[in-house]
């Protein structure tokens, strides 16, 4: 059975749009052929058995009220009916099998295509979209041009319906359940994304984009989001540039690093692009001369990081360059 399956879709096992375009156009061929063919039948009845008020003595024609005879015994009926239904039931089999693609096209390749998740909530009129490793973005959808992308789309308050018509999906968004739906966008380019359910005042605004990037830009965009960039001042905010270590650590993977000052530039400030996960991270700064105040902050990262922390002298520090600062007075 598989086998079969396979078969009837292997040369159309693409995209949601290369599937329904195939389906369209198969109906549309054998509508178009089955029509011609019904009609020029017609034709050709009407006009071999039109009225010439001219009979020949050798036909027998039926008189009014007897049933006629002929059709070789319903031969030509059973061939038009037998015909048809191995057409009809070729179709419904042949369409059935390019849905159950549509339904889950991880089920013909074994789930080995390399997709990319995102989860997608309608609320208060707009749509957020959150990716497997925790980015976050409002209204633009960004993904990369020829990969399946699988969608989880749920609602935050009332029925929403998500839809990109370009790239023929449809998911239903309601509070408490998860609907998943994909699609693979083969052109990059900006597509429309809109709400197909009616549901509030401002229904016709809740729009957004779909921006289908090749592959490298989409990589150098996330790799911009998962970028983190960290400043250390004192207390007049000038910068701080030893005398420090800072550990980041996320609580959503098994990243782990420690940082020290010389890790800093003279001016205190440090990038870190080697993460590739977003979500909660704990920062912990740490005097290595015992100069400074522990310092332990938390952030969530949805996209590029900008921090600056303030490294407070500890009070033993305070208390010692006050009495130095009074001795220089006494003298």
């Amino acid at each position: 059975m598989n086998t079969i399956y396979s078969a009837l879709i292997a040369p159309m096992q693409r995209t949601r749009v290369d599937v329904f375009e195939n389906i369209f156009l198969v109906f549309l061929g054998l509508g178009t052929l089955v029509g011609i063919i019904v009609v020029a039948y017609t034709l050709y009845n009407a006009y071999k058995y039109r009225d010439t008020d001219e009979a020949g003595d050798d036909e027998d024609l039926p008189s009014l009220g007897e049933l006629p005879t002929g059709g070789k015994g319903g031969k030509k009926l059973f061939l038009s009916f037998g015909i048809s239904a191995v057409i009809v039931i070729s179709l419904v089999i042949w369409t059935y099998t390019m849905l159950l693609y549509v339904e889950d096209p991880s089920a013909d390749d074994g789930g080995q295509q390399e997709a990319l998740e995102v989860d997608v909530t309608g609320e208060s009129f707009a749509w957020f979209f959150e990716y497997e490793n925790g980015i976050e973005s409002t209204s633009t959808l960004r993904v990369p041009a020829d990969q399946r992308i699988w969608i989880q789309v749920t609602s935050g308050d009332v029925w929403h319906t998500f839809g990109i018509p370009d790239q023929r999906v449809k998911a239903d968004a309601i509070p408490g359940e998860v609907d998943e739906s994909w699609f693979e966008a083969e052109e990059p380019g900006e597509y429309n994304i809109k709400c197909f359910e009616l549901c509030g005042e401002a229904h016709t605004s809740m729009v957004g984009t779909l921006n289908v990037m090749p592959s490298d830009e989409f990589d150098s965009w996330m790799d911009d989001q998962l970028t983190m960039e960290f400043e250390m001042v004192d207390g007049n905010e000038s910068p701080v540039a030893d005398g420090y270590e800072m550990t980041l650590e996320s609580q959503e993977g098994d990243f782990e690093q420690t940082y020290t000052a010389d890790d800093f530039d003279e001016n205190g400030t440090i990038t870190i692009d080697d993460v590739d996960q977003g979500g909660v991270y704990n920062v912990t700064i740490t005097s290595t001369d015992g100069q400074f105040e522990t310092v332990e902050e938390q952030f969530d990262m949805t996209g590029p990081v900008s921090e600056t922390y303030t490294l407070e002298m500890n009070a033993t520090e305070s208390d010692a360059n006050a009495s130095d600062t009074n001795d220089g007075g006494d003298a």
